[in-house]
């Protein structure tokens, strides 16, 4: 870990069941802020996700409504018949993967005995657990409203980097698109851009092999090795 000098910091939105693209940001840094004070996103990665089925790649979604003037944190879950489902589409699809058992209380207590009222809750909850539980990850999380950031857009972002005594900022490929490198600069803080390529395949249960799925699949499929399959390749190979 750096010390607070040298702090490295992403900022992301929290998503329902992320790919492991996600975790290896959280993996990269010192601090991991979920940007949950920003307007959501109706039909995105905040309420859902997709697994691997027999029919191909399918998209397993959480009722929050396609409202879109409502910040992340704000967004309701109404309706608890869902939960019930997702946990059943799991078991049908990945019941039978090598290390699914491993984690089947945690999915009944996340699916069958919680209930769940608030999106931006669940995500960070269930976020949180698969990152330090299953994966090892030590990083620190906050929530972006513990900063308070003011302005706008990409305003607000800075603000809140600053905020988070940053050294240097971690981000994602896509945020290319809004991101002014030298508004980092000019606060003196280095920016990063993360690199999702070269990430290996494994044993995907059903093919042809997709990278973009849910986190689970690659927890069912390879268990404590899911690490390496994130992050631990770039070190070396996968020890026997």
């Amino acid at each position: 870990m750096n010390t607070a000098t040298g702090r490295r910091v992403a900022v992301l939105q929290s998503n329902y069941m992320p790919w492991k693209g996600y975790f290896d940001i959280i993996h990269d840094v010192d601090l991991f802020v979920f940007y949950d004070d920003n307007q959501y996103t109706a039909r995105d990665w905040r309420n859902r996700n997709r697994i691997k089925t027999a029919q191909g790649a399918q998209w397993i979604t959480v009722p929050a409504g396609e409202d879109r003037g409502r910040l992340i944190h704000d967004v309701p879950i109404n309706n608890k018949a869902w939960q019930a489902k997702h946990f059943e589409s799991l078991r049908q699809n990945y019941g039978r993967c090598p290390h699914f058992a491993r984690y089947r209380g945690w999915l009944e207590h996340v699916y069958l005995e919680q209930t769940w009222t608030n999106l931006s809750a669940m995500n960070q909850a269930t976020v949180q657990h698969i990152a330090t539980e299953f994966l090892g990850i030590t990083t620190r999380f906050e929530d972006s409203r513990a900063h308070a950031a003011q302005g706008q857009k990409l305003d607000k972002l800075v603000d809140l980097v600053v905020k988070t005594g940053a050294c240097s900022y971690l981000s994602g490929p896509a945020a290319r698109d809004y991101i002014e490198p030298q508004r980092f600069a000019d606060i003196g803080v280095v920016l990063q851009w993360k690199d999702y390529a070269g990430y290996p395949e494994y044993a995907q249960r059903f093919a042809p092999f997709e990278h973009g799925v849910s986190v689970l699949d690659l927890l069912f499929n390879t268990g404590p090795d899911a690490a390496w399959y994130i992050w631990g390749w770039r070190q070396g190979p996968l020890a026997a």
